[in-house]
């Protein structure tokens, strides 16, 4: 692909995903997985974070991750790429009376930001609606200094091919601004790509029930339909990897979650 073909279609992704997260800035904030209280402590306490630490958290979104660890460290930085996104962090964070808090519209790849000036780089539930992840996670590394943590969060695919095709399809059409999950080895692969080494590893569960999932989420026409027909057809084999399941006459399923750490050179 040629430099300026890439550039389109990287400037129509970006354009997707300002549109899905801006009509999701207040639905994502408030949805239960996200902003659940024990799932944010598990990434603090995964990165070891200290009052001395200054952190950088990716693509932001509402600003939850950086609120969580503002209670912790010295001071926490969001970035996101879509503004109303940023407003949004920056309402929760008056909300939450927090001040050591900032945050500020830009990309992953370049960061807007120096090289080594923060010892904890984050992400969170953002790598798989990324273009390009090792251009994003090496961007995470620069920007960290040495002995910092970079610490990636995000849903792992389905080790098994066809079950992680069936879930991307799903997903991309229940919110077009997705890519592709990644599984656990392709998520390790890019930490030894950025000369990060081999991450420490934390599993989660992120529980959710499908029509409230639906509720939140933007599809084109038509998707809604399509999502709720795939995961009907995942009740006998488990099709999309997230174990679907009826209980009292509702979808409910659970997105496994991979917390990655690792120290910088």
């Amino acid at each position: 692909m040629d430099t300026d073909a890439r550039e389109t279609g990287r400037a129509a992704h970006q354009a997707r995903i300002r549109d899905q997260f801006t009509r999701q800035a207040v639905p994502f904030s408030t949805a239960p997985g996200i902003k659940d209280e024990a799932a944010l402590r598990l990434l603090v306490e995964a990165t070891a974070a200290g009052p001395a630490d200054r952190v950088l958290d990716v693509a932001c979104g509402p600003g939850l991750v950086c609120v969580a660890f503002a209670r912790t460290v010295r001071h926490a930085v969001g970035i996101d790429v879509t503004p109303a996104m940023i407003e949004r962090a920056r309402a929760i964070q008056a909300e939450q009376g927090v001040g050591n808090v900032s945050f500020c519209v830009g990309d992953v790849a370049p960061l807007p930001c120096a090289s080594r000036a923060f010892s904890i780089v984050t992400s969170r539930f953002a790598f798989h609606h990324l273009r390009e992840p090792a251009a994003a996670l090496a961007e995470m590394t620069r920007a960290c200094r040495p002995g910092g943590r970079v610490a990636l969060v995000d849903v792992m695919a389905s080790p098994e091919p066809e079950k992680a095709r069936a879930y991307d399809r799903m997903e991309t059409l229940r919110d077009p601004s997705h890519v592709r999950a990644l599984t656990l080895a392709e998520m390790r692969g890019l930490f030894e790509a950025s000369d990060l080494g081999e991450p420490g590893v934390t599993f989660y569960r992120l529980e959710a029930e499908l029509e409230g999932v639906l509720s939140r989420s933007f599809p084109e026409p038509g998707g809604a339909d399509a999502v709720r027909e795939m995961f009907r057809d995942s009740l006998e084999d488990d099709g999309l990897g997230v174990g679907a399941r009826l209980e009292d006459g509702q979808i409910r399923f659970a997105y496994p979650i991979a917390i990655l750490v690792a120290t910088t050179p």
